[in-house]
C-alpha cells in the first residue's frame, strides 16, 4: 500500500507541490528517502522514528520506502518531517488515509512528538488555496498561515498525537486566528532634529515619490538620525503590498510568532555584509537584505565602505525591483522594489570641507574615498543632499521642530494623489513617482515652457545621461505632488535639477 500526503518545496516565494509517498513492504527493515533530499530531509528518518515511537507508535519491522516527488527538484529543509510521518501513520493504519488527501502538510518534529515552526507557512497556505485544498502546519504557524484566506481550512496541532486523535474524531482543533503585530508607536521622531532644513525636506521628497537619496556630511551631523526617523514619515503597506512583504518574511523565517504588520520594512546591514547577504544566496537560495526591504527601505551607513561589488549587485535591483539568483540547475526571482538611502562622509577623514580644517592628503583623500562608489550606481540615486555639522545655535534653539506627523500626512496625501493618477492611466503596479515608466513619466511629468526650457539647458551643460533626465522628470513631479500643482513648473525642475547636480558633481569626481 501506498499512502499519499501533499506538501510543497519552496522556489523563491513560490511554493511547489511535492508528493510525498510513503510505502511499507516486505524487506529489509529500515527506513529510505528517496528523491534528491538534503542532508535536513534525510536526517528526517532519525525524527520521525524517535517522534512516532514518543507518541505511542512503533516502526514496521519492513522496509519504509519514501519518495519524495517529482525527483528531479531538490528538497531542502526540515518541514517534510511531518508530511513524512503521516504518511507512514496513514500506510499503517493509524490514521485515515483519506482524510489527508485534502490537506497540505509540512512542519518540523521534535523528538518528543511535538511540531516545531518552520519558516514559508504563507506561501504554502496561499499555494494550497490556490489547489482547493486545506493546510495542516505548526501551532505556531497558524497565525501567519490564517491570512491566506477565511474560506481555507487549516489546523494547527501542538503535537503528532492531537493531528491522529482529530482525525479519529477524539479532539477537534479550532482554526488559527489570524495574528496581528502593533505597529510599534515610539518611533524616532523628526521633532528631534535639530537644524537640517535642507536634510529634512529632502527626506520628505525622498518619502512622498519613493526616490532614492544619498546624504553626504562630517561625522556626527546627523545623517544616520535622519535615516532612522524615515519609517515613521511613511504611509502603512497597502493590503497587495503587506502580502508580498509577508510573504517574502515567511520563507526568510522572520515573522516573530506569526504575526504580520502593515509597517513597512526598514533594513540597516552594516558594511560588513557580503554580496549573497545582501542580494540573496547561500546553500538554499535565502532572501538577503534587498528582498527583506521589498517595499520598504534599505539603508546603507558608511556606503563607500561595502565592498565595490557588493554595492554594484545593486545596480539590476534598483532598476527592475527584483533580484535574480542563478545557480547551475535552476535559477530564483525575488521581488525586491526597495528604497535606497545611503549614509557616507565626504572623505575617508570624514572632515573634507568643513570650515577651518584642512586634510593632510588634500583632495586625493576626498576623490580616493568617493571612487568606491561606482557611477552606474551613483546615475542610479535621485536625490543627494549635503548634511553639514550642526551648529552651536541650531542646538541651543529653545522649541521643538516639525513632528513626523504633519510631515507624514503631507506624504500621505502626495502619494494618494499618485495612486490615483497611475489608476487613472490604467498602471496599478506603479504605486509612486519613482516606479513610474520613462515613458509615462514624460507624459504626467512635462513641465511648463520655463521649466522645459531650464531642463534642456541643464541637461546639456552638465551631460545628464537618459537615465539622469527621467529621474529629474520624476523628482520634478514629487515636487508638484507635495504642492498640490497639476503641472510641473519651472520651480520644481530647479529644485530637482539642484538635487542632482551635487551628485553628478561628485561621479565626475570618482
Amino acid at each position: 500500500m501506498v499512502a499519499r500526503v501533499r506538501t510543497v518545496a519552496f522556489q523563491g516565494i513560490e511554493a511547489v507541490p511535492v508528493d510525498v509517498q510513503v510505502m511499507v513492504a516486505p524487506g529489509k527493515v529500515g527506513m529510505s528517502i528517496v528523491g534528491l533530499p538534503d542532508k535536513a530531509v534525510a536526517e528526517s528518518r532519525e525524527r520521525v522514528q524517535a517522534a512516532l515511537h514518543a507518541s505511542g507508535l512503533s516502526m514496521p519491522s519492513k522496509k519504509v520506502t519514501v519518495n519524495l516527488a517529482p525527483a528531479d527538484l531538490p528538497k531542502e529543509g526540515s518541514h517534510y518531517d511531518l508530511p513524512i510521518a503521516l504518511g507512514l501513520m496513514a500506510a499503517l493504519g493509524a490514521v485515515p488515509g483519506d482524510a489527508l488527501a485534502g490537506y497540505v502538510v509540512l512542519g518540523e518534529l521534535s523528538l518528543d512528538g511535538t511540531i516545531a515552526a518552520v519558516s514559508g507557512a504563507l506561501p504554502a497556505a496561499i499555494a494550497a488555496n490556490a489547489e482547493g485544498r486545506g493546510l495542516i502546519c505548526p501551532h505556531g504557524c497558524g497565525p501567519e498561515a490564517a491570512w491566506a484566506g477565511e474560506e481555507l481550512d487549516v489546523l494547527a496541532p501542538r503535537s503528532l498525537i492531537a493531528v491522529a486523535n482529530h482525525f479519529r474524531g477524539n479532539q477537534v482543533l479550532s482554526r488559527p486566528v489570524a495574528g496581528v503585530r502593533q505597529a510599534a508607536q515610539n518611533l524616532p521622531d523628526l521633532a528631534d532634529i535639530k537644524g537640517q532644513e535642507s536634510a529634512k525636506r529632502a527626506l520628505e521628497v525622498a518619502a512622498a515619490g519613493g526616490h532614492n537619496l544619498l546624504m553626504v556630511g562630517p561625522p556626527g551631523s546627523g545623517k544616520s538620525m535622519l535615516a532612522q526617523r524615515l519609517p515613521s514619515i511613511l504611509p502603512p503597506l497597502a493590503p497587495k503590498e503587506l502580502l508580498e512583504v509577508s510573504m517574502i518574511a515567511s520563507v526568510a523565517g522572520e515573522l516573530a510568532e506569526g504575526r504580520l504588520t502593515d509597517r513597512r520594512p526598514f533594513r540597516a546591514p552594516h558594511h560588513s555584509a557580503s554580496m549573497a547577504a545582501m542580494v540573496g544566496g547561500g546553500l538554499r537560495a535565502r532572501p538577503g537584505e534587498v528582498s527583506l526591504a521589498h517595499h520598504g527601505v534599505l539603508f546603507l551607513d558608511e556606503f563607500p565602505e561595502f565592498t565595490p561589488q557588493t554595492l554594484d549587485a545593486l545596480r539590476q535591483p534598483l532598476e527592475t525591483g527584483e533580484c535574480m539568483i542563478a545557480r547551475a540547475n535552476h535559477r530564483i526571482t525575488y521581488p525586491a522594489r526597495i528604497q535606497l538611502v545611503a549614509a557616507m562622509n565626504p572623505c575617508r577623514c570624514g572632515m573634507a570641507g568643513e570650515p577651518g580644517y584642512r586634510c593632510a592628503r588634500g583632495e586625493r583623500c576626498r576623490t580616493d574615498y568617493q571612487a568606491r562608489i561606482s557611477g552606474p550606481l551613483l546615475d542610479r540615486i535621485d536625490l543627494r543632499v549635503e548634511v553639514p555639522a550642526v551648529s552651536a545655535a541650531d542646538l541651543i534653539r529653545p522649541g521643538r521642530a516639525e513632528p513626523s506627523a504633519a510631515v507624514a500626512a503631507r506624504v500621505a496625501r502626495a502619494r494618494q494623489v499618485q495612486r490615483e493618477r497611475f489608476e487613472e492611466l490604467g498602471v496599478p503596479d506603479a504605486a509612486t513617482n519613482a516606479q513610474c515608466a520613462p515613458s509615462l513619466i514624460e507624459r504626467i511629468a512635462t513641465p511648463d515652457g520655463a521649466g522645459l526650457s531650464l531642463l534642456g539647458d541643464a541637461s546639456d551643460r552638465l551631460g545628464f545621461s537618459a537615465r539622469a533626465y527621467h529621474r529629474v522628470l520624476k523628482v520634478a513631479r514629487t515636487l508638484a505632488d507635495l504642492d498640490g500643482a497639476d503641472t510641473v513648473g519651472r520651480i520644481h525642475v530647479a529644485e530637482a535639477i539642484s538635487s542632482r547636480m551635487a551628485t553628478d558633481r561628485m561621479a565626475q569626481a570618482a
